[in-house]
């Protein structure tokens, strides 16, 4: 049987295929370290662990409605009220399995055939997948590690076309950490807000920021773009709760009410004990980010410092997330690796070093490391990728 045309434009999660092949090796008995995994090594905070057991010994395993339990809806609204000064009602709050599932229902809700969603790029892996499942079109916007991976107003006009649905600002952004300004970010802002055109502000990495910089999003900036932009977050990365799945989506009435159309005929209701879980972390003691973020921090002082100190390799120092993206392009040449993907497997292979190629994110000339693993596993890794660079 014929699968769908679909599949043959879609490519698969490189970072998840990447862990899969380090995971194989590691079965094989060999010491694999890994940089692939874009979550954080810490375990979920006791608190929130307790209040998932509670919901079960209190009954909460049952159907809730498709769009969230009230309470978690409420505390959402509550949220965004004391961050961002923006008011919200509970039907503006759509909470999903998942911060990747909240993107894929918003772009299956908002996109027509042909529509162009524009991608900053490096950009996070799915964003483009998920718009050419949705029958829309990426339009990548390239931006270099001189650049700090940042894009510019004119690039951003430049790309505007008649069939522009929608812009995605991932700020921290996966891959890069790079983190847009206040200024930087209005600049953009001003390009598109009196057009018809949504702000999709993925705000998955607000929390883990580094070097006291401060955290914007367009509403931020500009209040009154509330019904034109589209707050993307969830509980995985701030609260390390990755495997509980739950993202939540805050928008115009229209657009929740689409996407609640579409989670309601796939998966209806995210995971009730799950939700549970993220009404404490979003309501309960904040203490556990400060600590996570500082050893972040850390991490990433010393996995800079180290791979600058390599020939061949610049690596920017990121603002936020827990990734670095060094540009290996100088040491592709210089040891005659045709790109990315070809410096990633060899390294995997000689070196039982798992990176994820840059290609994946839309920078052949660089590759992506996650610091959100031990200081000792990132001495390791790092001592054998200067062998392999040698």
């Amino acid at each position: 049987m014929e699968l769908s045309y679909k599949l043959k434009e879609i490519k698969p999660s490189a970072t998840l295929e990447i862990t899969a092949k380090a995971n194989m090796l590691k079965q094989q008995g060999f010491d694999v370290v890994g940089f692939g995994a874009g979550e954080p090594d810490f375990d979920t905070p006791d608190n929130i662990k307790s209040a998932a057991i509670k919901a079960i010994q209190n009954g909460k395993t049952k159907y809730t409605p498709i769009n969230g339990i009230i309470e978690l809806r409420d505390a959402l609204c509550k949220k965004f009220s004391n961050e961002l000064g923006i008011n919200y009602t509970s039907n503006e709050i759509l909470v999903s399995a998942g911060g990747k599932h909240s993107l894929y229902n918003l772009f299956m809700s908002i996109i027509n055939p042909g529509d162009e969603i524009i991608i900053p790029s490096p950009y996070w892996v799915s964003y483009p997948e998920m718009v050419k499942i949705s029958g829309g079109k990426p339009i990548i916007v390239p931006s270099s590690s001189s650049e700090n991976f940042k894009i510019n107003r004119e690039k951003l006009a430049s790309a505007i076309t008649n069939k522009t649905k929608g812009i995605i600002i991932n700020s921290p952004s996966n891959p890069t950490g790079a983190l847009y300004s206040k200024d930087e970010l209005k600049s953009l802002i001003d390009v598109v807000k009196d057009k018809d055109i949504l702000i999709i502000s993925d705000d998955i990495y607000d929390k883990i920021i580094y070097d006291n910089k401060n955290f914007v999003n367009a509403l931020m900036i500009y209040p009154e773009l509330k019904d034109k932009t589209v707050i993307v977050n969830g509980a995985s990365k701030t609260y390390s709760m990755t495997g509980w799945r739950i993202g939540y989506t805050a928008a115009n009435k229209n657009i929740i009410s689409g996407m609640s159309i579409i989670q309601g005929q796939s998966t209806s209701n995210p995971t009730s004990i799950s939700q549970y879980a993220a009404l404490e972390s979003i309501t309960g003691p904040q203490d556990f980010i400060k600590e996570m973020v500082s050893k972040f921090q850390e991490r990433r002082d010393y996995i800079v410092a180290e791979l600058n100190s390599i020939d061949g390799i610049v690596c920017n120092k990121p603002e936020g997330a827990f990734y670095v993206f060094p540009d290996i392009s100088l040491l592709l040449k210089k040891k005659n690796f045709q790109n990315s993907v070809d410096f990633s497997k060899k390294l995997l292979d000689d070196q039982k070093v798992a990176v994820v190629p840059g290609d994946a994110f839309g920078n052949d000339n660089c590759i992506r490391l996650s610091y959100a693993t031990s200081m000792d596993t990132i001495k390791k890794g790092v001592t054998r990728l200067k062998e392999f660079c040698r």
